[in-house]
Formats: structure tokens, C-alpha cells, sequence
């Protein structure tokens, strides 16, 4: 719910928790005024405009402090007159805070506090239902983890046989270059004595 409010000859769009600067009212920091200038207040979809104030509808606001604008120059001068003038000013302001919109006995403040405390349940709901998903999704994950566990072990043994499997060729590879190695000093031995006959023969 908002509302356009008017004070100090300006129009000012407001909502519930609003902070606003307002031209100098006669009210001290801590104080709780009431707008009844209201033209216009709006409900979602629905809206009530005044001609040219909305009937039995008042804007509840808490002066925050009083303060002051930011400097403004005023510089006149007239030509050929060697006439200079320069002034400065600073508006005097008061800083609200909107606590309420009141419009035939509706209150915006309340329906935002109900508001507040639906979304911190339904926060709540949400935050329980989430713990509750993630323990039955620990429980599940244990349970998968015991049915398993016997697969794992019969895994386990079947490694030997890879072991074995890849010992018996190393084995081969041994018996085969043992052998290469016997037989190539029996094939130099008889070759040698041979060519010694043969030259003494030619003798």
C-alpha cells in the first residue's frame, strides 16, 4: 500500500518505513505527526483518488530530526551599473519516517507486520523441510554403502589372479632368454676349434 501526500506546496509518493525531506514543520525530533493531506492511496490493484483529498485517510509519520539543504547562490548583477549581488541559502528541513497509511479503518502497518510474519513462517517451513530431506538422504547413502560392501570384498579377490596372470608371462620371458643365453656360447666353442684343424691340415 502506498499513498501521494502533500506538505509545503509539494507532492511526495509514500510507503510504510518511507524517509522523506519536507519542508520545516513546527514539530521536535521524536515527535508523531499526522498528513491528512492525502491524495491519492493505492492497494495492489485498487486505488482511491481524491477530489481533491481521499475521504477518512491519514498518513501517520515520526520526525527523524530536523536538518538543512544544501547551499544555494543567488548572484545578481545589472550591466553598466557596476551592481553586484550574491546571496546564499539553506533550506530548513525536517526528515520523517512513514510508521502508518490509514485509509477507512485499514491499516497498511499491520498488514505489513502479517506480512512479515507469514514470510518468516513459510522462511521456517521451508528451512525444516530441508533438514529433514538431508537426513533421509544420509540414511539412504548408508544403506547403500552396507549393501556394497560384499561386492567390494569379492573384488578384492579376484586381484590375485590378475597378479598371477601377469606374473606367468614375465616367467616366459625369463626361461626364454636363459635359454638365448646357454646357447649362443655352445655355438662359439664348437666354431672355433674347427678352423684351428683346418689350418694346421694346410700345414
Amino acid at each position: 500500500m502506498y499513498a501521494v501526500i502533500e506538505t509545503g506546496g509539494k507532492q511526495y509518493r509514500v510507503e510504510v518505513g518511507t524517509e522523506l525531506e519536507v519542508e520545516l514543520l513546527d514539530a521536535a525530533a521524536g515527535d508523531t505527526i499526522t498528513l491528512e493531506r492525502v491524495l491519492l492511496v493505492a492497494d495492489g490493484d485498487a486505488a482511491s483518488i481524491g477530489r481533491p483529498l481521499v475521504a477518512n485517510a491519514a498518513v501517520s509519520a515520526e520526525v527523524v530530526r530536523r536538518d538543512r539543504g544544501p547551499k544555494l547562490i543567488s548572484f545578481k548583477y545589472r550591466p553598466k551599473a557596476r551592481s553586484r549581488v550574491k546571496k546564499g541559502h539553506r533550506q530548513e528541513l525536517t526528515i520523517l519516517r512513514i510508521s502508518d497509511i490509514v485509509v477507512d479503518g485499514k491499516s497498511a502497518a499491520k498488514v505489513a507486520a502479517k506480512s512479515a510474519d507469514d514470510a518468516k513462517t513459510e522462511r521456517t517451513r521451508l528451512e525444516e523441510t530441508a533438514v529433514r530431506r538431508a537426513v533421509a538422504d544420509a540414511e539412504l547413502a548408508a544403506k547403500l554403502a552396507v549393501g556394497s560392501a560384499p561386492t567390494k570384498a569379492s573384488a578384492g579377490k579376484t586381484t590375485p589372479k590378475s597378479s598371477t596372470a601377469s606374473a606367468k608371462p614375465a616367467t616366459k620371458a625369463a626361461t626364454k632368454a636363459a635359454t638365448k643365453s646357454t646357447a649362443k656360447p655352445a655355438a662359439k666353442s664348437t666354431a672355433k676349434p674347427a678352423t684351428k684343424t683346418a689350418t694346421k691340415s694346410t700345414a
